[in-house]
């Protein structure tokens, strides 16, 4: 009579993890990333609202106001640049490649109702603060309530 081993499928099921997580480690522990330096990416932005304005942030490191365009239409705004790729110097060798250069446009949908003719933006340690006062239509307006 042959003895015939139990099958045991947690066990089975906990060496593949192992072997799936190992490979893993193995693939990002000795593959360098290489991200193509070419492909689209977002700035982060905040939006956030106070009474009286609007204002968006964004962050754009490495980049100068020469390198971006900001409009506004239809409480749609929108931000345009391009991030020039560096040159590289001779013999230079990279072990990785994670910042993104190339075109990005944002448009953004804004809560309220804008003076388009007010808007400031300013350009600081590479965030764009861009401030645009609310017309008084879309400012918010407290009701009282009467009782009878």
């Amino acid at each position: 009579m042959d003895l015939i081993p139990k099958k045991r499928p947690m066990r089975e099921i906990s060496s593949l993890r192992r072997d799936m997580d190992s490979l893993w480690n193995r693939f990002f522990d000795e593959t360098p990333f290489f991200g193509s330096t070419t492909e689209e990416w977002f700035p982060s932005v905040d939006i956030s609202e106070t009474k009286d304005k609007v204002i968006v942030k964004a962050e754009l490191p490495g980049l100068s106001t020469d390198d971006l365009n900001v409009n506004l239409s239809d409480d749609i705004l929108t931000i345009k640049g391009e991030k020039k790729e560096e040159d590289e110097e001779k013999g230079e060798h990279h072990h990785y490649i994670e910042r993104y250069c190339g075109s990005f446009q944002r448009s953004i949908k804004l809560p309220a109702h804008v003076k388009t003719n007010k808007v400031k933006a300013n350009f600081k340690k590479g965030v764009l603060i861009i401030s645009m006062p609310k017309t008084e239509e879309s400012k918010k307006k407290i009701i009282d309530i009467k009782v009878e």
